[in-house]
């Protein structure tokens, strides 16, 4: 059947959370694979992640021998399964009951059909964690390469709500036919470059007003530090994108976005080195680096400026324990 979906599960070290994905995976009846793949785990995520089989057949644990990284590990996982469509959740994360058979009437002729996420922190989880997937009112709307790109630029004083968090589900045939995977050199916004790029390549992209996934935040999350090279890495991705044939539009708003994250580059390179080295040292190693010192200075001046709010994580529930969603969601009539 063409709406049957295969759940891919890149973990690593997540032997607390993997179970909990993997059973809301395997609870869908459209699910007819769920695909772990243990990323050279020091702990036992691949014993909790067989844990969680319901002797369906479905389940099936790949063990990489050295960390690939979660691109890399989805591709692995893309490779060795076999259902039209493909759904990814991270292994902290959850399935909200029903979310397929909400996305299903709207998936029947787009490439990639996602919905609202709901943030709650690990505390919270299990009060969630049972929820029906539900509508978020509003309506849908078709996503288009312009619009993605600049609501995955981070603007000050607004809670993170970039749309590359989103977990689409995707049209295996689509990636096939443009020869699209997760680019294995990136290890930070992987997901935005591959949903950028299916949209380049004319990629129907439906956002549903509904919501159906359970992003649970953790303080010590492998994504809450990003390295120098993993933030570089992501910049020439968005050269590559911008070699291509871009709309004036579609080029203003990727420049943007990779003005963004070369200033982040930038910022984590200088205090790296200065760390390594000492501020004296790291000011004179970049003396001929003008454009990274000035954006390593107002990274400081906005590090500076956070300390003096309260710190809360993305997307994380506010103090009144209420959690926060990656799009607001519309008043229900």
């Amino acid at each position: 059947m063409n709406d049957e979906i295969c759940v891919i599960v890149a973990a690593m070290n997540a032997e607390r959370t993997v179970a909990r994905a993997v059973a809301s995976a395997l609870r869908e009846e459209a699910v007819r694979e769920v695909v772990v793949v243990d990323d050279a785990s020091e702990d036992a995520t691949a014993h909790e992640a067989w844990g969680a089989d319901d002797g369906s057949g479905r389940l099936k644990v790949l063990r990489a021998q050295k960390n690939l990284g979660p691109a890399a590990a989805r591709n692995l996982a893309i490779a060795r399964s076999r259902a039209p469509r493909i759904a990814i959740l991270d292994a902290d994360d959850v399935i909200l009951p029903g979310r397929f058979a909400a996305l299903a009437d709207a998936a029947g002729d787009w490439d990639m059909s996602a919905d609202n996420m709901m943030f709650v922190s690990e505390e919270q989880a299990e009060a969630y964690t049972h929820l029906a997937a539900f509508a978020t009112g509003g309506i849908a709307e078709r996503m288009s390469f312009a619009r993605f790109v600049a609501a995955n630029i981070s603007q000050a004083g607004r809670p993170r709500g970039e749309l590359g968090f989103l977990k689409p589900v995707m049209r295996r045939a689509f990636l096939d036919r443009h020869g699209l995977r997760y680019d294995p050199s990136l290890r930070l916004g992987e997901d935005f470059d591959l949903y950028a790029r299916m949209l380049l390549a004319g990629a129907r992209f439906r956002l549903v007003a509904a919501c159906g996934y359970l992003a649970i935040e953790r303080a010590d999350s492998l994504s809450a530090r990003h390295a120098a090279a993993d933030l570089a890495a992501l910049v020439e991705a968005d050269d590559r994108m911008l070699a291509g044939h871009l709309s004036p539009d579609e080029r203003e708003v990727l420049l943007q976005h990779r003005t963004q994250c070369a200033q982040r580059w930038h910022h984590r390179h200088f205090l790296d080195a200065k760390q390594k080295s000492g501020l004296v040292r790291a000011l004179y190693e970049n003396r001929d680096r003008p454009r990274l010192l000035l954006d390593a200075g107002l990274g400081v001046a906005r590090d500076k400026l956070a300390l003096l709010r309260p710190a809360r994580l993305p997307g994380k529930s506010d103090a009144a324990g209420e959690p926060r969603f990656l799009i607001a969601p519309s008043p229900v009539p």
